[in-house]
């Protein structure tokens, strides 16, 4: 990685300077160098402004700072290693500009990480295994794959686990609806089914409020575990759950283990750690009040609390009538996952390559993570912050520190999306929230139907993909062919609609900030322009293609090219991006942030198709013909790796 390096070498100078200045070091060693890559070519590959932050502390002006970091460079065999020229510009800038061809041949290698050895456990998808997934649904899902792959490709160990709430009120109404409200309408799945008779039962509630007392019941059926409410609920949850795998296949989602939140009450593991609970002087029962009779995990502010407020609910953990709430079983699994409770679940296989917690199964090594990442929407904040605290009042601060959430805005309906699902939109709102219990949203196998059609449209016309406006296909004649062939099994090469789909919908729901709410609509989702899916596996295409047509072996490693010609600015500003994706890939890893690398790799696709428009590539002089074909590997290579962290396919042709 070109950025840590250049930072170690900035820093390394800069505590040269306070040596030979008479000053003491900073106390942790460490200068904070930031880099940066200039938006315009003219100012460098890189840049620092450490020179201003200098000042102060060793008393000149930044300008003087930043010619005696440059010199100590050179000293340091910067300048003709790395680095082609050192720039110094007002008020103190120290512009870098690599040497391309060094580069090339000698990148920087980073340091191992040091946390390449710790074994992270990734909590994703855990869907209420009530009815059918939703768009909304799949976003955790692909948010939570994209951050797996991506620890991995950064050197970590990953288990994937899908929760799954098998005693929550969600399923509870689905039973009461399943014993208590006839349905007659065709369905395929049991999923869809069950998506109308929630729907169903929720009305029924409004109507006749005394049927949710038949929800209660159900809650404790579950929770004990045995009966004939008991097992319809299990069997209901199992075969729901298995049509939530099979949903995710098509966007290459997949888990290492399913733990149901039954396995976590029935085999002790909330015994247990209430009993570590009750050592703390947080975990109360209530004797008066609202909450009386409640088990309570109170806040360290908890005198200053108010007790209407919309989180207070959250900090009960067994409400009076017994039931546990949602965040006590999770703090449970907490203990749990990091290896925190002297108890382990048993299993048993519960399809290719997924186990699944089972009271009739064997040993394991699950959990006993050193950190743990939850991939659950902005509005689990609180609870999130209650297994934190918990696990702080239990003494386990390490393991506190070591808990991340990873929010994300949830997905509504554009109007005009809503107005085709039979939405009243009068009231002219800018989104509409999708509602299960009113049976309002976009099922995730209808959209991907939907998507393939499109796709599939566009094939039988024989159009070709997106491609920007100002691009030309003449030079190369190295336009990917367009397949009228949904089949990929009909043609080795090339790649179905229904997988393109997939990738399209899930960059869809990756490429936006995590915190930003996806307002999700059917026309714009089913583009194939822009900043899609598809053109990025249009552009990874493109590049094979080229390097086909240029006689290279696809899968082979390019060979560098001995000398690089004068650069032009469409082939300069390529390579200049490609040599940024190991940073991008370490930041987007350290802030765990997806959408990092959909941008970069748009933007790559983007410098790609510019070059190939701009610089004649098997028509060109051998010289040059070498290089833009290398480019082009390197280009192809490095996109091929992005695609992969997205979980998206490689094409050879589209």
């Amino acid at each position: 990685m070109i950025n840590p390096f250049l930072s170690a070498q900035i820093n390394a100078a800069g505590l040269v300077l306070f040596d030979e200045l008479g000053l003491p070091r900073p106390e942790d060693g460490s200068l904070h160098v930031m880099i940066e890559q200039p938006s315009h070519l003219e100012h460098g590959d890189y840049s620092t402004n450490i020179a201003m932050q200098l000042a102060k502390a060793l008393r000149k002006p930044p300008l003087v700072i930043a010619e005696l970091i440059r010199a100590q460079l050179v000293r340091q065999g910067m300048a003709g290693r790395l680095l082609s020229k050192i720039e110094v510009v007002p008020p103190g800038f120290i512009n870098l500009f690599i040497d391309w061809e060094q580069w090339a041949k000698h990148p920087p290698v980073p340091d191992a990480s040091r946390d390449a050895a710790e074994k992270v456990v990734v909590e994703h998808t855990s869907i209420n295994p009530n009815k059918s997934a939703h768009i909304g649904h799949l976003r955790n899902s692909c948010i939570g794959d994209t951050l797996v792959r991506l620890l991995r490709r950064t050197g970590r160990r990953v288990e994937v686990h899908n929760y799954i709430d098998d005693l929550g009120n969600q399923l509870a109404d689905t039973v009461v609806g399943l014993l208590h409200t006839p349905l007659h309408k065709e369905h395929v799945r049991f999923g869809d089914y069950c998506w109308d008779i929630y729907a169903a039962v929720n009305r029924e509630y409004r109507v006749h409020p005394e049927l949710q007392e038949q929800r209660t019941r159900v809650l404790h059926s579950l929770e004990e575990g045995s009966g004939n409410t008991a097992w319809i609920g299990m069997l209901a949850a199992e075969r729901i759950v298995r049509e939530h795998v099979e949903e995710m296949k098509p966007f290459g989602i997949d888990f290492d283990l399913l733990v149901w939140e039954s396995n976590i009450v029935r085999e002790g593991f909330w015994s247990s750690a209430f009993e570590l609970l009750r050592r703390t002087p947080l975990f109360v029962k209530e004797t008066e009040g609202k909450l009386a009779g409640c088990w309570v995990l109170k806040q360290p502010d908890a005198d200053n609390a108010d007790e209407d407020s919309a989180h207070s609910a959250d900090k009960v953990l067994v409400r009076s009538n017994g039931i546990l709430t949602y965040t006590a079983k999770d703090i449970a699994y907490h203990l749990w996952k990091f290896g925190l409770l002297d108890k382990d679940f048993r299993y048993k296989p519960f399809a290719e390559g997924l186990w699944t917690t089972h009271a009739d199964g064997s040993g394991g090594l699950f959990g006993r993570a050193d950190m743990v990442i939850n991939v659950i929407d902005h509005r689990q904040q609180y609870p999130q912050a209650m297994v934190k605290q918990a696990l702080e009042a239990l003494g386990f601060g390490e393991q506190a520190a070591k808990l991340r959430h990873v929010s994300y805005g949830v997905v509504a309906l554009s109007p005009g999306s809503a107005a085709e699902l039979g939405i009243d939109t009068s009231d002219n709102k800018a989104s509409y929230a999708m509602s299960g219990r009113q049976g309002i949203g976009i099922k995730v196998a209808e959209l991907l139907d939907l998507m393939e059609a499109v796709v599939d449209n566009k094939r039988s016309k024989d159009k070709p993909f997106a491609v920007p406006q100002d691009e030309r296909f003449g030079q190369d004649c190295a336009k990917p062919s367009i397949k009228t062939s949904t089949s990929a099994a009909t043609d080795p090469t090339g790649i179905s609609s229904r997988t393109i789909a997939a990738a399209a919908i899930r960059y869809y729901l990756l490429r936006f900030n995590l915190h930003t709410e996806v307002v999700f609509d059917l026309q714009q989702a089913t583009e194939i322009s822009g900043n899609s899916g598809v053109y990025l596996l249009y552009s990874y295409a493109r590049a094979v293609s080229v390097i086909n047509k240029a006689g290279q072996e696809p899968h082979s490693s390019p060979a560098v090219p001995e000398h690089f010609p004068e650069m032009e600015k469409a082939e300069y500003a390529l390579l200049r991006h490609i040599a940024n994706w190991p940073d991008t890939l370490a930041a987007a890893g350290k802030e765990l942030a997806p959408h990092f690398v959909c941008s970069y790799a748009f933007d790559l696709a983007t410098l790609f198709n510019n070059f190939y428009a701009a610089c004649p590539i098997l028509k060109a002089d051998d010289e040059r013909k070498k290089f833009r074909v290398w480019l082009t590997s390197v280009f192809k290579e490095t996109l091929g790796d992005a695609l992969q962290v997205l979980g998206l396919p490689t094409p050879s042709r589209m």
